[in-house]
């Protein structure tokens, strides 16, 4: 072209084309033609189903490549020889994308190479909920057919992964039922309650639709569902009523998704940050609370759960458990992930009435505090703390003794007691941290001891000693 000769292009771009080769292979080399959005529709038009299907890969995370054709398909930057991410959203109230569509297929493809694509159903999932559910066999027939052409390009069953949020939960589950089971894995992120809570098997998500179903649940009491409906069912804070969503309704809109879309954001922060959002087996969230249940145990002999693309959520068993409730606590915003750890009190003498002991934890930079109540005639009162530090890295711990009331009596006098704790999951061939001397506490004095709690098993003291600690003068 005259006046325009051509130039090798500049040696950064030309490192940057070799790089994205040798991650990605040939398909990174493939400039999309253009880049297709989500629909929006309206209380109008919004009820007939259409379905587009948009891949998204590391090497173009922000564009979404239509794929209407297997044609489509062979001339994008999908990769047959990685995983596949599936993402199916639910209902549409607004007719509008996803607000978290974008969070999460970021996330997907910073955490592992994969193709992520996402299932825009925008038309036939707005305006009424009863509608969207009557169009979920049909577009569970269409990511049927479409993985179809996927499986055609060398596509293996076991690499597919459906990650369907609220009524998506469900579509995941027919398609995985279409399929007998055979897909990989199947992620339910607070799957839809009304409609599907006394629903058969074959019409909603359950263990037998891949070979490994998860369920998130965060929303039980409003618009998730309250049954278990996978081989592990994280019911995170108890399943309803996440910290930092609002209670009033006032708020709006906000108010009544809140709950039901935090499963999308843990799931997310899951993905993104480094501390692990590990569950813990339980026969209530109430149990779980009272430090009831801080072991690996049941199904769970080795490790517990832990919500992510971990292989079976990071737990190795040959049988794969079925409906296994397991719990959580989170903080309030992102990142949501906390520590939990296992404290003890113990006294000395049975008391005539509850005892109310407030256990201060201190480090430089954090502080954190749970209270212990000692049942009248017991000597052992426990409960389970979170906290965003790892308990290794409290420097001391503090008990203040809150009597029943002011007045003298016989249940006034000093109480004697020791102080234990341990970061979860408790390992039951190991010997918990105690203060090995007795702690007097009256109404008056809190008095403050220095731990020494080892970060790794392999500082761990031996199973048959305890760490003798000085008490702060």
């Amino acid at each position: 072209m005259v006046g325009s000769p051509w130039r090798w292009p500049p040696l950064a771009l030309a490192v940057q084309l070799l790089f994205n080769f040798a991650v990605a292979g040939p398909e990174s080399l493939v400039r999309p033609t253009s880049c297709t959005d989500f629909q929006s529709a309206n209380l109008l038009r919004g009820t007939t189903l259409k379905v587009q299907f948009l891949l998204f890969t590391s090497v173009h995370p922000s564009c979404g490549q239509l794929l209407s054709s297997i044609e489509d398909i062979q001339n994008s930057s999908f990769n047959a020889s990685l995983g596949t991410k599936i993402v199916i959203h639910g209902f549409r109230a607004l007719g509008t994308k996803p607000s978290w569509i974008n969070g999460l297929v970021g996330a997907l493809l910073q955490a592992a190479p994969a193709n992520v694509i996402a299932v825009d159903w925008v038309h036939g999932s707005t305006a009424s909920y009863n509608t969207a559910v009557e169009n979920v066999t049909k577009l569970a027939l269409e990511i049927f057919t479409f993985l179809q052409k996927l499986l055609a390009l060398g596509a293996p069953e076991s690499s597919i992964h459906l990650i369907g949020v609220s009524l998506g939960a469900h579509v995941g589950g027919l398609v995985g039922h279409f399929y007998k089971g055979h897909l990989g894995r199947i992620t339910g992120l607070d799957p839809a309650g009304p409609k599907y809570t006394k629903a058969s098997i074959e019409e909603r998500l359950d263990p037998g639709d891949a070979l490994f179903v998860e369920a998130v649940h965060t929303d039980a009491d409003k618009f998730g569902i309250r049954i278990p409906v996978g081989h592990i069912d994280y019911y995170v804070n108890g399943g309803q009523d996440q910290p930092g969503c609002p209670r009033f309704i006032p708020s709006g809109y906000n108010y009544m998704i809140c709950d039901h879309m935090r499963a999308v954001h843990f799931y997310i922060s899951a993905l993104e940050d480094s501390c692990p959002m590990t569950a813990f087996p339980c026969s209530s969230y109430k149990d779980f609370l009272a430090g009831h249940c801080v072991r690996c145990t049941g199904s769970f002999l080795h490790s517990c759960p832990t919500i992510g693309l971990l292989d079976n959520g990071g737990i190795d068993m040959k049988t794969l458990p079925r409906e296994v409730k397991v719990y959580l606590a989170t903080a309030a915003s992102a990142p949501y992930c906390v520590y939990h750890s296992l404290v003890k009190v113990r006294l000395q003498q049975r008391r005539t009435s509850d005892t109310t002991i407030e256990v201060y934890f201190m480090s430089r930079n954090f502080t954190f505090s749970t209270t212990i109540t000692v049942p009248k005639q017991e000597t052992l009162g426990k409960n389970l703390v979170t906290h965003s530090i790892p308990l290794c890295q409290v420097e001391s711990v503090s008990l203040l003794y809150h009597p029943r009331s002011w007045r003298r009596s016989k249940d006034e006098d000093p109480v004697v007691s020791q102080f234990c704790a341990a970061p979860l999951p408790v390992n039951p061939r190991e010997k918990i941290f105690c203060l090995t001397q007795a702690m007097t506490l009256t109404r008056s004095i809190s008095p403050s001891y220095d731990l020494a709690i080892a970060c790794t098993p392999s500082t761990a003291p031996p199973a048959d000693t305890e760490v003798p600690t000085a008490p702060r003068q």
